[in-house]
């Protein structure tokens, strides 16, 4: 008989299941507190209840666990300098969006090396949140595979849904799903049609395909999520500028959606260059500063040192600290950025 399906599929290898993985990997008491806590506070800043900027920084990606601890504690102890005017949070980015081929990150293939070993990609990302979260420093990242938050999504505070996701259907549904504020961004082409349409749909109720915490396919019911909001990051053109802020908060309250807008400072807002970042954010901040308080916070790429490289499958041969997909700002250039905020605001 002639094989009508999966005829392009090489192999089927089982994934470890949700249940097991947070078995192995369970949640403390000290850790649920930080995530409690840290999406309270998310929520009461996007509801203006909290006046104090978010701040979200890290690295564009997650590839070295060594490093990624060592920015951790660093940030923690700027996180405590500067809580009373701002909420300093860390980007932990696991999965990468590919506009064709190239590292998808640190769950896809963790050893990069093309062994893709997702197995061991999720017990390293969620042994990473629940370290970072034990020290009391809330954590956020952007969901790709829609299979991914069932093994990670209670170590989250925050999550974003990708310029290049924001009009899928099944990113929405899925974030309908999520327990903490989730944040779309506006489309490559720098639309807001579509990240509003987005927040719309992920705050109604959804039924869709998924998987159970036992890893069985299943039909997903959910409440919808009140907390989607809007994150800029530009398109052809920048669009962190006043004339665009108050062109996105028109949209939102057209809508009655939430006027809050998270500005992210780099892709097409810095011209994809790491040093466009500060510019941006000084910008921003001064507008805030000024009065224009639909703006709540800011996103940085940064890593312990700046720039980026290429990652060649070894792992051995790279830079300590320096990003392999975007260009991220220094450390201390963040530092300086941060405490500028603080003195300012």
């Amino acid at each position: 008989m002639n094989q009508t399906y999966d005829v392009n599929v090489e192999t089927f290898k089982p994934l470890i299941s949700p249940a097991t993985i947070k078995k192995e990997l369970p949640l403390t008491d000290n850790v649920a507190k930080t995530v409690i806590k840290g999406r309270s506070d998310v929520e009461n800043i996007l509801h203006k209840k909290d006046d104090r900027l978010l701040v979200i920084a890290g690295p564009c990606s997650i590839h070295d666990i060594d490093a990624a601890l060592e920015y951790a504690h660093k940030m923690k102890q700027l996180r405590q300098e500067v809580k009373e005017k701002i909420n300093l949070i860390m980007r932990v980015y696991f999965e990468k969006p590919r506009t064709t081929v190239g590292w998808k990150g640190l769950i896809n293939d963790p050893f990069l090396d093309a062994s893709y070993d997702i197995d061991e990609g999720l017990r390293k990302a969620r042994s990473l949140l629940i370290e970072i979260n034990r020290m009391g420093l809330p954590t956020t990242t952007e969901i790709l595979d829609p299979i991914t938050p069932q093994y990670i999504a209670g170590l989250l505070t925050w999550v974003a849904v990708g310029a290049r996701t924001t009009e899928s259907q099944t990113h929405r549904e899925m974030a309908s799903g999520l327990s903490m504020p989730v944040g779309f961004k506006n489309s490559t082409d720098g639309s807001l049609a579509a990240a509003i349409n987005a927040m719309m749909a992920a705050g109604a109720p959804q039924h869709f395909l998924g998987i159970d915490p036992n890893g069985y396919s299943c039909v997903v019911c959910t409440k919808g999520n009140p907390f989607g909001h809007i994150v800029l990051r530009g398109g052809p053109h920048p669009n962190y500028d006043p004339i665009s802020v108050e062109k996105a908060r028109d949209s939102l309250k057209q809508k009655n959606l939430l006027d809050a807008v998270m500005i992210d400072c780099s892709h097409d807002n810095s011209g994809q260059k790491h040093k466009g970042q500060s510019f941006v954010f000084k910008s921003v901040l001064d507008q805030r500063i000024e009065g224009n308080t639909g703006i709540i916070g800011l996103m940085l790429e940064s890593n312990l040192f700046e720039g980026s490289q290429k990652c060649n499958g070894d792992s051995k041969k790279l830079k300590y600290g320096v990003s392999i997909t975007d260009e991220c700002i220094s450390w201390e250039t963040t530092k300086k950025l941060v405490r500028c905020a603080n003195e300012r605001l």
